[in-house]
């Protein structure tokens, strides 16, 4: 559901997506940043951020929330590669 442009100034969803990008894990990053917790954690606290900016779900940003706090307790770890 996106945010109508009452709720956020101009530019707010562009700027966050902007940011997603920016930090989140992907194909080249992965086995680099894939143990950094604090990496991980903003990436999930910025995907919460999107779903709040666009009216997710509740439920979506209080797990995305939840898991980010595991992170930076170090409650969780990386599973380790998909493909071994």
């Amino acid at each position: 559901m996106k945010a109508s442009n009452h709720d956020w100034p101009l530019g707010t969803n562009e700027i966050i997506k902007k940011l997603y990008l920016k930090i989140s894990l992907n194909n080249r990053n992965w086995h680099q940043l894939k143990t950094n917790s604090d990496r991980r954690a903003a990436e999930l606290l910025t995907s919460a951020l999107a779903q709040i900016i666009n009216k997710g779900k509740k439920e979506d940003v209080i797990s995305l929330i939840e898991q980010s706090l595991k992170w930076v307790k170090n409650e969780v770890k990386d599973p380790g590669c998909p493909s071994h």
